[in-house]
């Protein structure tokens, strides 16, 4: 790697990060709007999100700029490559989040609606998982990509549990579906940033190892259960 593309892949590595640092804070926001019912919270959620939405463009001129100025190969081009990626993942994340806060706006009048146990603990972890897999990218660090893979059962099971309790809470307070389903809503929303912090893992992977993870289940590959 010349020393002009080692110091540009870099700064866009920080870029990534700065705008994941965002993302996160957005998530946590996000959260905290649905469970003390603040909508005055949506409105820095959007100045966030076109703060994300910037960023995302910058940072994608920046790879391609790259590309055209420095035509990496090999694992410099792969990395180049997957900040495209990670930095749509963010972008979604993004969306999520403000998707998330919105509920509070339905919520606010039911306020004597209990938030769900497991809600905290999800968002807890679920952002875990996007941090970690951020990290084990600027790392090269495999092991800890494959544990934000493992991870994502870890929200995945909370999510069974979030609408679990909700269902079971509706059957004996059908009129309160209304509020229900915007929890529905938001668990549904925190499981899928853990799926987009999952695909930033699976990346690193193929990354270094060239090894494309997003068929595996666990350790065996889905074909080899299959077959």
């Amino acid at each position: 790697m010349s020393q002009h593309l080692h110091r540009d892949i870099e700064s866009l590595e920080q870029d990534l990060l700065a705008q994941s640092s965002i993302v996160e804070q957005m998530v946590y926001r996000a959260s905290q709007a649905l469970r003390e019912l603040r909508t005055d919270l949506i409105e820095q959620l959007h100045n966030d999100e076109d703060t994300v939405n910037r960023q995302e463009v910058e940072i994608e001129e920046e790879c391609l700029k790259i590309l055209a100025l420095h035509q990496p190969v090999a694992i410099d081009l792969r990395r180049v490559a997957m900040v495209l990626k990670i930095n749509g993942d963010l972008e979604r994340i993004a969306d999520l989040a403000i998707n998330i806060g919105e509920r509070a706006q339905v919520l606010v009048l039911h306020p004597e609606f209990q938030f769900p146990d497991k809600l905290d603990q999800m968002v807890e972890a679920a952002t875990a998982m996007v941090r970690d897999a951020l990290d084990a990218f600027v790392r090269l660090d495999v092991d800890a990509a494959r544990r934000v893979c493992q991870h994502d059962d870890v929200v995945d099971e909370l999510n069974r549990q979030v609408i679990g309790d909700l269902k079971q809470f509706l059957q004996g307070n059908i009129s309160e579906i209304e509020p229900a389903l915007q929890f529905f809503s938001a668990s549904r929303h925190i499981e899928r940033i853990g799926d987009h912090a999952t695909n930033i893992a699976e990346d690193v992977i193929y990354l270094v190892d060239g090894e494309i993870a997003r068929h595996w289940h666990g350790d065996t590959p889905l074909e080899s259960e299959n077959g």
